[in-house]
């Protein structure tokens, strides 16, 4: 599910640490977590001038998993005249949730805790430990476990692994869940998930599929099977004269179709 375009031009970042054999040590961790910051930086301004669609589905299902209700959103990420970055809903169709419901923090999810993205402006707000070298789908990754160092109120916190492109150093998957505000009186519970990126444009990895099943656990102590899946489809990078007012554009590299991640 996470695949990288393969190019001619190499794009530098890590080709170091790809290089090296072994353990990295101490040193060259502190400085992998520093340059994948980086590029993570880049990777988020570089998103903010692509337009995209986004479909969100959540199910409840029975124990027999059979679907007993749905909550399901498309909305198309886009450009006004003005070149002002915004949301437009195309489908909607009546929530048919039983026994759960969608707050606010799962908005918040939704839009930055599952496609998950650890900048250099955000880092330090993380303990980020070093686990080790693992391979994806035959791409080498640094693995870091990821916590929040303090939890602020009003705010969501991803919480959980990430998986570093030793040659990218761009994060190209993410597992956890969602933490932060736990509000007095309202028993929310959160899923874990995970999060596949693709590269786009043979440059940044983007994310393009978030899965979900699980068993959410409530203190009352009745529990609920949720599955919920997130598409991020048909990026293409947002052309115009007009100033970009939220984010700014990346280089111009020739525009590809990202390929759907097997389910």
């Amino acid at each position: 599910m996470v695949k990288r375009i393969l190019s001619t031009v190499a794009l530098g970042a890590g080709l170091a640490f790809a290089a090296a054999k072994g353990e990295p040590n101490e040193g060259e961790v502190a400085s992998i977590i520093s340059r994948f910051a980086a590029r993570e930086s880049e990777f988020l301004k570089a998103r903010e001038a692509y337009t995209y669609r986004q479909t969100a589905r959540i199910q409840e299902m029975d124990e027999s998993n059979r679907v007993i209700g749905k909550h399901e959103v498309v909305s198309d990420i886009i450009f006004s005249g003005e070149g002002k970055r915004t949301e437009r809903v195309v489908r909607a169709p009546s929530p048919t949730l039983k026994n759960i419901g969608l707050t606010p923090e799962d908005e918040q999810d939704l839009r930055s805790v599952q496609p998950f993205v650890l900048t250099t402006k955000d880092i330090d707000k993380y303990w980020v430990r070093y686990i080790g070298k693992e391979t994806l789908d035959e791409i080498p990754c640094f693995a870091f476990a990821v916590k929040p160092k303090k939890i602020e109120p009003g705010l969501r916190y991803f919480a959980g692994i990430v998986w570093v492109d030793d040659r990218d150093l761009q994060i190209v998957k993410s597992y956890g869940r969602g933490v932060g505000v736990k509000k007095k009186g309202f028993d929310n519970q959160f899923p874990k998930f995970e999060t596949f990126r693709e590269q786009i444009d043979k440059k940044y990895w983007f994310p393009t599929y978030t899965v979900s099943n699980d068993t959410l656990i409530f203190d009352s102590g009745q529990s609920q099977k949720i599955k919920m899946t997130v598409k991020y489809e048909n990026y293409k990078q947002f052309k115009s004269e007009t100033t970009i007012t939220f984010g700014e554009a990346a280089d111009e590299p020739k525009p590809q179709q990202p390929k759907p991640p097997s389910k």
